[in-house]
């Protein structure tokens, strides 16, 4: 009986400390699927692991305190509309173009219920949802400042209104809009 004993008091230890380490890992696997490249840069943000974790679950948070709604199919259609007649512009006004495109993500997460107003907390947000792709917007903010000196080239428009176009069309929900050809 003694030794039945010992056998169960060292089960349950084992299992309490398999879950007091499993746990946390469990925990940054969800979180490094969940956010991508993004629970990288959290990483790189923060002095510690667990304070890089605790930012994103703070996250996590605040996104299911929001009322993010989808967007009619009408509206749908409008936003694609829109964004096929910024690609046309592109070829005229390269820089014009990109930064209409960010104007356009924007009214986007504004109409679906997404916060607007400073940048890196916006980003924060659409992190939660959409990690795998900030990671696009967060070059091409990149680029617009690169645009806003004067040091970007047409190649580096492109790319940017690229990666705008990853969130834009994530954002709607929609498979990705093509590229507008020469007519």
């Amino acid at each position: 009986m003694t030794t039945f004993l010992i056998v169960i008091v060292i089960v349950a230890v084992l299992a309490g400390a398999a879950l007091v380490v499993g746990r946390p890992l469990l925990r940054r696997q969800r979180l490094r699927r969940r956010f991508g490249p993004e629970y990288d840069r959290a990483l790189g943000q923060f002095a510690t692991r667990r304070d890089a974790e605790r930012n994103l679950a703070e996250r996590e948070r605040m996104f299911r305190d929001l009322d993010i709604r989808e967007l009619p199919d009408a509206e749908k259609d409008k936003y694609e509309d829109a964004w096929s007649a910024l690609q046309e512009r592109f070829v005229e006004s390269p820089s014009d173009a990109l930064a209409e495109a960010d104007v356009l993500i924007t009214r986007v997460m504004h109409d679906r219920g997404y916060p607007t107003g400073a940048r890196e907390k916006r980003m924060e947000i659409l992190s939660v949802r959409y990690g795998h792709s900030i990671d696009r917007y967060r070059q091409a903010q990149e680029i617009e400042r690169l645009r806003e000196a004067g040091k970007a080239s047409t190649e580096d428009l492109r790319q940017a209104m690229l990666h705008h176009r990853t969130l834009f069309t994530d954002l709607l929900g929609r498979a990705p809009v093509p590229v507008a050809r020469g007519k």
